[in-house]
């Protein structure tokens, strides 16, 4: 008789420079597989038109925010583009304890904060982007960020490169 082993889930942590198509392998990998599902991230940012409170992010304000800060209720957390993001740590708990895996799609600095956090539940994965110009005609062919924005993601791309060799696989 086999003993009743439950396994518990994992954090697939993926990340890149903006354009590199990390967002197109994350739907990917969830549309394949059942048992994975999307972390979902606070953010102080406003909603876009196209998004849904609770599916693409929970919306909330500063305030809230610094609380969950203070109170270590979340995992990680930034700001980025003067906007704050986080991760709540009761979600991920809760569906690793249940052996459910988690998807991420966060930066160098909170795929750091989630491996302190949580080292062992841990699985990371940097995608390279394409060459310079490539990656700054797919910024530019979003449409949704004007020149300067674009600008800033192309200088942040190389902050992002110089820490591909942090991550468990490339």
């Amino acid at each position: 008789m086999m003993p009743n082993v439950n396994r518990r889930g994992l954090m697939l942590v993926l990340s890149s420079p903006s354009g590199a198509g990390k967002t197109t392998i994350s739907r990917r990998l969830l549309k394949d597989d059942d048992n994975l599902e999307m972390s979902v991230s606070v953010t102080t940012r406003p909603m876009r038109p196209d998004e849904v409170d609770g599916r693409d992010y929970h919306f909330i304000d500063q305030s809230r925010f610094e609380t969950m800060v203070e109170a270590s209720d979340l995992l990680e957390h930034a700001t980025v583009f003067e906007n704050s993001y986080g991760t709540p740590r009761g979600p991920v708990e809760e569906a690793l304890s249940q052996g459910r895996d988690i998807l991420f799609d966060v930066d160098w600095q909170g795929a750091q904060q989630l491996r302190a956090a949580m080292d062992r539940d841990l699985v990371s994965v940097f995608i390279l982007p394409p060459l310079a110009d490539e990656l700054h005609s797919r910024l530019v062919n979003r449409a949704s960020d004007p020149e300067e924005v674009v600008r800033h993601r192309m200088a942040e791309a190389s902050g992002e490169m110089e820490h591909w060799d942090s991550y468990d696989y490339v």
